[in-house]
C-alpha cells in the first residue's frame, strides 16, 4: 500500500477535490527524466505563466507500469485562448471540446486540454440537464469524467507527485481495470468505453473488475448505437496493438466480438461443432497477426494494411458461408461466389464499420484468390500461369498467413519484406523538401547586389 495523504489541490477547486490522494515522489516510480522533453517544456511554460499543468491519462499509466507512452497528453486550468497566446506554434481543434495542439520538430504534437466539468458524469434524475461540453472544471471533476480509473491519474512536476481521485494507483498495483463511476451509466453515455476497458485489460494483462465486466457483458449490443467509423477505427487499433489475440478472447467472451461482427453470430453459436472450429481458427488467426506484426516491427518492415487483417479474420466466415477453401470451384463458379460475397459484405460489415468500397473489394479478392492458391498448390509450388497473375504476390503472402494460422510454417521475415515498401522517415522527407526549396531561388530577390527586387538599376 502506497502512503498518501488527502489534500485540497487548490483553493479554486470544489469541495470534491479535497478527496484527492497525493502520492509523494518516494512512493511512485515516475521521474522528470522519464517525461518527453517537449512535454516537459509545455508543463514548465504553463507553470512559469502562472497556470497549473499536469501530465494525464495514458502517459501517467504507462510510465507507472514501466512502459514508453505513445503520447504525452497534458491538462491545465488555462483556457484554449490563453494557451494559443502562450504557444504560438499551436492550433485549436475539436468541436465538442476545444483542444490545443502544440507543434514541435519532426512532426511531434503535444495535446493540451483544459480541465473539464462533470457535464458527462453521473447526474441523477431525468430532470437534470447536461452542462455544455465546453464547460471547464476542476481537477477532481476532470478525473471523474474519464473512462477508467487507471487513466484518471495526474502527475505534476513541481513536487513530483501523482494526484489520484479514483484509486487508480491502487488498481494499477492490483492489475485491475475498473470504470470510473457506475459502469452501466458510463457505458450508456459512451458504449465505446467497453472496448477501451477490454483493450487495456488485454494489453496489460489486467483483470477486469467484476461490476465493470458484468456491465460490459450485459450491454455489449449497445455498440450498435456508435458511429460505424468510430468502431472501425477502434478495431484497427487492436490489429496493430500487439495484443490482438488476448483482445479477441476477451471480446468473444464478453459479447463484444459478435456485436462488432454480427455476421459471426450464427457461426459462433455455442454447442455447434462448426462454431467451436471457427472460434479456434479465429484464435489462431489473431495470434498470427500479433506474431507477424512483432516480426515486422523488430526488423523495421511495414506491417500489412488494415483490409489485409480484416480479410484474414473473415476466413472462418467465408468458409462457413461459401466453402471455397475446402471445396474446389471452377473459375466461373468462383466468380459468382465472389459477387455473392461482396453483396453480403456490402450489407453487413461494409455498413456496420463504414468500410470503403475499395477495401471491401480488396477483402473479397484476397479471400477468393486464397481459394485459387489453395486448390492449385502442387508439389509445394504453383503453376507458372498463376505466378504471372498481378494478384499473386499479395495473395501468396495472404496464403502464408493462412498456412501459419492452420498449423503450418510461420511467415518469414523475407516474405514480409518482399511485400512491404521501405519505411520512409518524415524527418528525411521534410529535409529533402527544404533542400529542394533552398536550391530553387525566387524570381525576385532582395539580396541581389545593385538591384531592386532582382532588377538592375
Amino acid at each position: 500500500m502506497i502512503p498518501a495523504r488527502k489534500v485540497n489541490t487548490g483553493a479554486e477547486h470544489s469541495a470534491k477535490d479535497a478527496n484527492a490522494l497525493v502520492i509523494p515522489s518516494e512512493h511512485h516510480p515516475l521521474t522528470l527524466e522519464m517525461i518527453d522533453s517537449d512535454a516537459l517544456h509545455v508543463l514548465r511554460k504553463l507553470n512559469s505563466a502562472g497556470f497549473t499543468g499536469y501530465l494525464v491519462g495514458g502517459g501517467v499509466r504507462d510510465l507507472y507500469l514501466g512502459k514508453k507512452p505513445k503520447d504525452f497528453d497534458i491538462s491545465t486550468n488555462a483556457k484554449p485562448g490563453q494557451l494559443r497566446k502562450l504557444f504560438p506554434n499551436s492550433c485549436t481543434i475539436g468541436r465538442r471540446f476545444r483542444l490545443v495542439q502544440v507543434f514541435f520538430k519532426r512532426g511531434k504534437v503535444i495535446e493540451v486540454s483544459t480541465l473539464r466539468s462533470l457535464s458527462e458524469h453521473d447526474l441523477d434524475g431525468p430532470e437534470q440537464v447536461l452542462a455544455p461540453n465546453n464547460t471547464f472544471g476542476t481537477l477532481g471533476e476532470d478525473a471523474q469524467r474519464r473512462d477508467l480509473t487507471i487513466n484518471s491519474l495526474f502527475y505534476e512536476i513541481e513536487n513530483n507527485t501523482i494526484i489520484d481521485y479514483v484509486e487508480g494507483v491502487k488498481d494499477l498495483q492490483n492489475s485491475i481495470v475498473r470504470m470510473v463511476g457506475t459502469p452501466v451509466k458510463r457505458i450508456t453515455r459512451d458504449p465505446v468505453r467497453m472496448m477501451r476497458a477490454i483493450r487495456h485489460s488485454a494489453r496489460n494483462n489486467f483483470k477486469i473488475e467484476k461490476h465493470t465486466w458484468k456491465a460490459i457483458s450485459a450491454n455489449s449490443d449497445k455498440l450498435t448505437f456508435c458511429p460505424p467509423s468510430r468502431l472501425r477505427d477502434e478495431i484497427i487499433k487492436e490489429f496493430y496493438s500487439g495484443a490482438a489475440s488476448p483482445w479477441f478472447e476477451l471480446a468473444l467472451e464478453s459479447g463484444i466480438f459478435p456485436a462488432l461482427f454480427p455476421l459471426y453470430r450464427p457461426i459462433l453459436s455455442k454447442g455447434s461443432r462448426s462454431g467451436t472450429n471457427s472460434r479456434k481458427q479465429l484464435s489462431r488467426l489473431f495470434k498470427t497477426i500479433d506474431r507477424t506484426n512483432a516480426t515486422a516491427l523488430k526488423h523495421k518492415i511495414h506491417r500489412q494494411p488494415d483490409f489485409f487483417f480484416f480479410a484474414l479474420i473473415l476466413i472462418p466466415w467465408a468458409e462457413s458461408r461459401y466453402p471455397i477453401f475446402s471445396i474446389f470451384h471452377k473459375g466461373p463458379q468462383l466468380f459468382q461466389i465472389s459477387k455473392q460475397m461482396r453483396s453480403e459484405l456490402d450489407q453487413t460489415l461494409g455498413t456496420d464499420l463504414n468500410l470503403r468500397r475499395s477495401l471491401r473489394q480488396e477483402i473479397v479478392n484476397l479471400l477468393t484468390n486464397l481459394s485459387t492458391l489453395i486448390h492449385n498448390r502442387k508439389n509445394n509450388n504453383w503453376p507458372k500461369w498463376l505466378q504471372k497473375k498481378s494478384y499473386f504476390s499479395k495473395s501468396s503472402l495472404f496464403y502464408s498467413f493462412y498456412i501459419e494460422a492452420t498449423g503450418g510454417e510461420a511467415v518469414t521475415e523475407q516474405q514480409l519484406r518482399i511485400e512491404s515498401p521501405p519505411i520512409q522517415h518524415k524527418s528525411k522527407i521534410v529535409s529533402a523538401r527544404r533542400a529542394s526549396a533552398h536550391r530553387t531561388k525566387p524570381a525576385f530577390s532582395h539580396k541581389s547586389k545593385g538591384s531592386i527586387f532582382g532588377f538592375k538599376k
